[in-house]
């Protein structure tokens, strides 16, 4: 016997025989077997079947900063492009990576619900049509925003803002280049966009550097932190009693504050009614909330998640976007003198692009599709719909309460469905009509079926006329710190640094 040996057997007589009895030696088994299990451990604990591929444990992408790629990589890896299932906790997951499982998924009613996150549920937005439950409270929200929120008779009616907030932001974008030679550009379009949606929500512009403007643009920011915080105690309900994160301390406080500001703007709204004080033009988002018949009409409180979720939606999302498109003017050249070039032989040189020139102009919506299709601001966590029942996508059983993803950056990044994906080529879009609405899969950035995003005109009409502004205005040109294409996932996908480049006057 060698030495090692004999130092074994003495270490093992002093060992306790519980260590190895047969219950704990099954405990340690059925452990790592149900860890080890393809979807991971919330799938194991299920009883569906596990035919959907899938890697074991519990997957980490969610809490980072670029969970698209990372999902997308592992759902490559493992051939689960279609449908992949994994676990983040005792949440049960599945995403789809591919064109045809995701019209399942986005289409099926069987998926009408979203999972309500602990920040979504504190900041009112159980209450507001992005994360309302599927029901009659839903479908009269639904009425609403189509009927008098965005239709179309109601987005013509705001051009005339839109257009002058435009105009103000190339007077800002003078002003910056005369005094620092250069633009932060996200700055500029952050509160640009934001005096938009005021605009269209309160029906007045806010100076958000005091008083009310300077606190809603702080909600605001705060709300978007904690909105795209990955909050472990969703997945872990034992963390729950513990807020580690502080996220519902944090968003009760930011809710209350919320509730005090947007219920003194409602009440100032009645009383200019009260007053006499007509509306100006088409009224803004409260007048017509105000304006509901009995049977649409809703409470208070709901009023305050409506008009809140419609500040959120409407502001970073088109900011983040242009940030984008400019980013890509400045890499590109070529394809900026291009839709310069298509501005200038709709305008003559001779007057200012408006939004009645934007049917006419189909290289710049070209640009905003390709943009669209390689930075899509909602890249994968704006998908998340919820199972309300068993449900089968082809052959897989997904049973209720399973979270379902679409990873929209995966699709359009798939060189099987799109030739050269990381390739920049508006003209891809020139020679083939691609619906961006909802209606074809392979590039749906504002969603599809039940829940898909109710303003998306509306932005869309935002992106088109500001782009066409700034490219108007100026020659846009790198900085000396070039352009960093990098990204950071938080509630949009924006770039990790913000752009900073040059406007030289055309």
């Amino acid at each position: 016997m060698t030495s090692f040996d004999l130092e074994t057997a003495f270490l093992l007589f002093f060992v306790p025989k519980t260590v190895f009895s047969p219950v704990i030696a099954f405990a340690i088994v059925a452990l790592a077997a149900v860890w080890l299990s393809p979807g991971g451990l919330a799938w194991a604990l299920s009883k569906a079947p596990r035919s959907i591929p899938g890697p074991p444990g519990v997957v980490l992408a969610l809490a980072g900063t670029a969970a698209h790629r990372a999902l997308a990589g592992l759902a490559r890896s493992i051939g689960a492009t279609r449908l992949m299932a994994f676990s983040v906790g005792l949440t049960r997951f599945i995403v789809s990576s591919h064109p045809d499982t995701a019209r399942e998924i986005l289409n099926s009613s069987a998926f009408a619900d979203r999972p309500i996150k602990e920040s979504a549920y504190e900041l009112l937005f159980h209450r507001a049509m992005g994360f309302a439950p599927f029901g009659e409270y839903w479908r009269n929200l639904r009425r609403i925003s189509a009927t008098h929120l965005f239709s179309p008779r109601r987005i013509a009616a705001f051009g005339e803002h839109r257009w002058a907030i435009g105009e103000q932001m190339v007077g800002d974008i003078r002003a910056l280049m005369g005094t620092d030679g250069a633009v932060e550009l996200k700055r500029v379009l952050h509160f640009g966009s934001l005096n938009n949606v005021m605009m269209s929500v309160f029906g007045k512009r806010f100076d958000f550097a005091k008083g009310e403007g300077l606190e809603l643009e702080a909600l605001v920011k705060e709300g978007y932190e904690l909105l795209g915080m990955f909050n472990w105690s969703d997945h872990f309900p034992l963390l729950g009693w513990l807020d580690l994160q502080g996220v519902r301390k944090r968003c009760r406080r930011l809710a209350g504050r919320v509730n005090v500001l947007v219920g003194k703007i409602i009440e100032e709204h009645r009383r200019k009614r009260i007053d006499g004080g007509g509306l100006d033009g088409a009224g803004d988002f409260v007048d017509v909330l105000l304006d509901l018949e009995k049977e649409e009409r809703l409470s208070d409180s709901d009023m305050v998640a409506v008009l809140w979720e419609m500040i959120f939606r409407g502001t970073d999302t088109v900011a983040i976007l242009l940030e984008w498109i400019m980013a890509r003017m400045v890499l590109h050249p070529e394809i900026q003198s291009k839709v310069q070039s298509e501005i200038d032989a709709i305008t003559g040189n001779s007057r200012l692009v408006s939004d009645s020139d934007i049917p006419h102009l189909p290289y710049l919506q070209s640009m905003v599709k390709e943009s669209l299709r390689m930075h899509p601001p909602g890249p994968l966590l704006s998908w998340a719909r919820l199972a309300i029942h068993d449900v089968h996508i082809g052959n897989h059983f997904i049973p209720a309460g399973t979270t379902a993803m679409v990873n929209m950056w995966a699709i359009t990044h798939d060189e099987a469905i799109w030739a050269n994906p990381n390739e920049f080529k508006p003209e891809r879009f020139m020679s083939e009509d691609v619906s961006i609405l909802g209606s074809d899969l392979r590039l749906a950035p504002f969603g599809s079926g039940r829940r898909v995003c109710p303003g998306k005109a509306l932005g869309l009409a935002t992106v088109h006329l500001w782009l066409a502004q700034l490219l108007q205005s100026f020659q846009w040109v790198a900085s000396d710190g070039g352009v960093d294409l990098s990204e950071c996932l938080n509630m949009s996908l924006e770039m990790k640094n913000p752009l900073v480049c040059r406007a030289l006057p055309r």
